[in-house]
C-alpha cells in the first residue's frame, strides 16, 4: 500500500493536480489548447454530460471525461486543484476570466430575482456598477452598511427579508476600513434564511487573511492582482469549503462562457508558488513606507493597518489579519490639485490602476477605479479628492520612499 503524505501548502501548490505521465513526462504542466475532447467510450460521454448538467454526482476519485473547453479543460482543472491549498480550509475552486466575471457569477447564481442583498461600502467601482446596472434591474434589493460598522451590518442583516447574500470587502477599497468577518458570519447564521457570506479577499489573501476559517461561505479574488502578480493577465477565482457551491458556480460559468482560457490558466499556475514570497516582500515594503511617510507635512493622513488608531479597527486587524499587506492610501493636502501634482511627479511608481503586481502603482480612485460611484456615494464612503492609492511592489523600499517624498516635495 502506497503511503500518502500530507504536505504543507507551499509543497501542495507545486505537486497536486498534475501527473507528469499525462504530459509526456513534463515536469510542469503543458498548455492544452483544444476546444473539444475525445470520449473514451459512448458510456463515458453520457456519464460526463450527466455530471456536467447536474443529473449525477461524480463518485470519489472518479475520473470524468472532459467534454468541451467552455465547461472545463485540463489547465483549468490543474489550476483549480493547485490553488486550493493556498486558501486555508478551502476544498474546491472555480476559475474565471476576470475578477468581475467571478463576482458577477456569484450574484447571478445565488441571487434570484427579488433577492435581498447586504453589502459594505465602499466597494470596488466595477462591483458597485454591476450591482447598480445589472442586479437592480433584475429585482435585487440592496441594503448598504459602512465597512467596519458592525452594529449597522448586524442590523441590516437582521431586517432584510429574503436575504440571500452578504458581500464584504475587507479591507475596503481604497479606504482600508476593515470589517469584523466573524461577527458578520454570526449575524448571517442567526437570520432565518441563512444567507451566504462572501468576502472579496483580494487585498490581503491568500497570504494574510483567511475568511473561510472564520465561517465565510465563498472567498472571491481578482486573480489579476496578487495571485498573478505581474500585471499581464486577467483572472478570477472563487473558493469554498462546500463543493456543492462551486458546482453551482461552474454551471453558471458554463452558461456564460466565462471560464479562464488555457494559456492564462497555465500562466497563472506558474505564478502560484511565489504568491507568499511576493506578498511578504510587498507588505514589508509598504509598512516601512507608510510609517516613514506618516506625519509628512504635505499629507492629511496615511491610511495603513499598522497606523490604525480607531480601537475597533485595531481589534479587527489583530483578530483576523496576519500581516498588514501591500496597499497604502494617502490623503494629500490640496485635494485633487495636490493629488494630481503628486502623481505627475512620480518616476518609479507608475500612474496606473490595478494593484498587486511586482511593480509599484499609484492612482486617484475618485476619478478612476471608483468613478462609477456618484459624488454622494464617494463622499459618504470617504473617497476624497485628495486620496491616492498606492500598490507597493517589490522594488527597493528606499528607492520607493525617495520617489514618494520627491512627489510630495513642495505641495
Amino acid at each position: 500500500m502506497t503511503k500518502r503524505y500530507v504536505v504543507r501548502p507551499e509543497t501542495a501548490v507545486l505537486t497536486r493536480g498534475f501527473d507528469p505521465k499525462l504530459s509526456v513526462g513534463a515536469a510542469r504542466p503543458a498548455v492544452f489548447r483544444s476546444s473539444t475532447y475525445v470520449f473514451s467510450s459512448p458510456e463515458s460521454a453520457a456519464r460526463a454530460f450527466d455530471i456536467a448538467l447536474g443529473r449525477a454526482k461524480p463518485a470519489p476519485e472518479e475520473s470524468v471525461d472532459l467534454i468541451y473547453s467552455r465547461l472545463s479543460h485540463p489547465n483549468a482543472e490543474i489550476l483549480e486543484d493547485q490553488i486550493v491549498p493556498l486558501e486555508r480550509d478551502a476544498k474546491e475552486a472555480a476559475v474565471f476570466n476576470s475578477g468581475m466575471a467571478a463576482i458577477s457569477s456569484i450574484f447571478l447564481t445565488f441571487c434570484p430575482p427579488g433577492s435581498g442583498v447586504v453589502h459594505t461600502t465602499p466597494l470596488y467601482g466595477g462591483t458597485q456598477l454591476f450591482l447598480d446596472a445589472m442586479m437592480t434591474p433584475l429585482g435585487a434589493r440592496f441594503v448598504v452598511a459602512d465597512a467596519g460598522d458592525g452594529k449597522a451590518l448586524a442590523a441590516a442583516i437582521a431586517r432584510t427579508p429574503g436575504l440571500k447574500l452578504v458581500f464584504l470587502e475587507s479591507p475596503a477599497n481604497p479606504t482600508l476600513r476593515m470589517t469584523d468577518i466573524a461577527a458578520v458570519v454570526e449575524a448571517a447564521s442567526a437570520h432565518a434564511e441563512r444567507p451566504l457570506v462572501v468576502v472579496d479577499n483580494t487585498f490581503l489573501g491568500p497570504a494574510f487573511q483567511h475568511p473561510l476559517t472564520l465561517g465565510v461561505d465563498l472567498v472571491v479574488y481578482s486573480a489579476t492582482k496578487y495571485l498573478n502578480g505581474f500585471s499581464d493577465l486577467l483572472g478570477g477565482v472563487v473558493l469554498a469549503k462546500d463543493r456543492e457551491l462551486i458546482t453551482q458556480l461552474r454551471s453558471t460559468r458554463a452558461l456564460l462562457g466565462n471560464i479562464l482560457q488555457p494559456d492564462e490558466c497555465w500562466l497563472l499556475n506558474t505564478r502560484l508558488p511565489t504568491v507568499s514570497l511576493r506578498m511578504n516582500r510587498q507588505s514589508k515594503n509598504a509598512q516601512r513606507i507608510a510609517e516613514a511617510l506618516n506625519g509628512h507635512p504635505a499629507l492629511e493622513r496615511v491610511i495603513y493597518p499598522t497606523l490604525f488608531t480607531d480601537p475597533d479597527q485595531v481589534r479587527i486587524r489583530d483578530a483576523q489579519c496576519d500581516y498588514p499587506g501591500g496597499i497604502v492610501t494617502l490623503e494629500i493636502k490640496g485635494g485633487r490639485h495636490g493629488a494630481f501634482a503628486f502623481l505627475r511627479r512620480l518616476r518609479i511608481a507608475h500612474n496606473a490602476v490595478s494593484l498587486g503586481g511586482v511593480e509599484s502603482l499609484a492612482c486617484h480612485p475618485r476619478t478612476t477605479t471608483h468613478s462609477e460611484m456618484s459624488p454622494e456615494q464617494l463622499d459618504h464612503a470617504g473617497i476624497s479628492e485628495g486620496m491616492v492609492r498606492l500598490s507597493i511592489g517589490i522594488e527597493n523600499w528606499h528607492d520607493l520612499l525617495a520617489d514618494f517624498k520627491a512627489g510630495l516635495e513642495g505641495l
